[in-house]
């Protein structure tokens, strides 16, 4: 499988923080925007959300142009939708840069992971805590993104879930050498040096940054401690 030329270049720069705008403030969405670019960040995450897959409703296509029209950072956007293929040139084209799907939604991801690299944007294939790495397994060399949920999703803000460092450490052993290994739920000061030893090299965080006084400060400290421990 040939990758996107840019996705290769984030892989270069990993280990990298990847703050994610559900925790920012919704009322200030374009200087939250500015103040993490310039606290260093090279990547953003956007949630989405339907209320049916996960018990919360966030963001749709219109923030997500709204985002795109803000930045001209990749744009890593995770549907955590129960009919992903429904909406996948519609995230595409308002400037998702990276599409996440869920295993849990989908029998077989690959037609979908295909679709979603013949739109131009990079595929990925996410897990939740309770899914077993065996249902997983077969599609890895299939993603350009693998994302370990390690909380369960629907809400920020929530205790990491220790139990996916041993899923994460496998997916690391199986995964393309060339593919983003990624985490999310509950990453701070305290749980990303262990993610990052399990093999992990982009590290979603909502609340660890936007909760900070001081973005650039606490994402150089973040990103300290998975360049001690990265794999």
């Amino acid at each position: 499988m040939s990758q996107l030329f840019w996705i290769a270049d984030l892989v270069k720069k990993c280990p990298l923080i990847n703050p994610s705008l559900l925790a920012a403030d919704f009322a200030n969405l374009a200087s939250e925007i500015r103040a993490v670019e310039e606290a260093g960040a090279k990547i953003l995450h956007l949630d989405v959300m339907d209320g049916h897959f996960v018990p919360n409703l966030s963001i749709g296509v219109p923030v997500v142009e709204a985002v795109r029209r803000s930045t001209e950072l990749p744009l890593d956007v995770h549907l955590m939708l129960s009919e992903p293929q429904k909406y996948v040139r519609a995230f595409r084209k308002a400037g998702a840069d990276l599409i996440t799907v869920h295993i849990e939604t989908l029998n077989d991801p690959r037609p979908l992971l295909e679709e979603i690299r013949g739109l131009g944007a990079a595929a990925g294939l996410a897990h939740n805590p309770p899914t077993a790495i065996e249902k997983l397994a077969p599609f890895l060399s299939d993603a350009d993104i693998i994302l370990t949920m390690s909380v369960t999703p629907g809400f920020g803000g929530q205790k990491f879930d220790r139990t996916v460092l041993d899923k994460i450490a496998v997916i690391k052993k199986h995964a393309p050498t060339n593919a983003l290994i990624s985490v999310d739920g509950g990453i701070d000061t305290h749980t990303i040096a262990d993610c990052a030893k399990a093999g992990c090299h982009l590290f979603v965080a909502g609340t660890a940054i936007f909760g900070a006084s001081d973005y650039a400060e606490q994402m150089r400290l973040l990103e300290s401690q998975c360049r001690k421990n990265i794999q």
